[in-house]
């Protein structure tokens, strides 16, 4: 039982260890087109677009009423002129909650046929590169010492995590 504590003790010690040494990301997110309206008539999307950031491994989740709407992608002039002849993609699976996926840097065009993008059933999404994670400034010190750097502070917890799996031991 004893060493089944040690073991887990330095398993927390080495787990700990890497996760800060790990550098910070920037996590997917999924937007709800329309939010809590959905895509449907009488929101106007290009509102509901302008102060969101869209980076590339985002999700665009469309929920509509599969009876009546469509999800299309489009080109500028066939956005622009709600022409839904010839799409791109369409994203439709008959389902009524369609998934895209942001994967290319570029402005997306989305409509909806059946007359519905007249009504302004129709989203343009301009998808970005990620912001560069943010860099960290090395800590000023007036006496260089092993406790006032990064490593010396990791060095100190592991230490301090195999005195405390010695003690579990006695």
């Amino acid at each position: 039982m004893e060493r089944l504590r040690s073991g887990i003790g330095w398993w927390a010690v080495l787990t700990c260890a890497v996760m800060l040494m790990m550098p910070p990301e920037v996590s997917a997110v999924r937007y709800i087109v329309g939010a809590n309206m959905g895509w449907t008539s009488n929101v106007n999307y290009t509102i509901w677009a302008q102060d969101k950031h869209f980076y590339l491994g985002d999700w665009l989740f469309f929920v509509y009423d599969r009876n009546q709407m469509n999800v299309l992608e489009v080109n500028s002039t066939d956005y622009d002129n709600c022409i839904s002849d010839h799409p791109l993609h369409n994203w439709t699976t008959g389902a009524g909650r369609e998934v895209v996926p942001l994967n290319v840097t570029k402005t997306r065009y989305f409509i909806s046929g059946k007359g519905f993008c007249f009504g302004g059933v129709k989203v343009a999404i301009r998808v970005e590169k990620p912001p560069a994670p943010p860099t960290y400034s090395p800590l000023k010190s007036h006496s260089p010492g092993l406790l006032n750097s990064f490593r010396g502070q990791i060095f100190v917890f592991a230490v301090a995590a195999v005195w405390d799996s010695f003690l579990l031991l006695l």
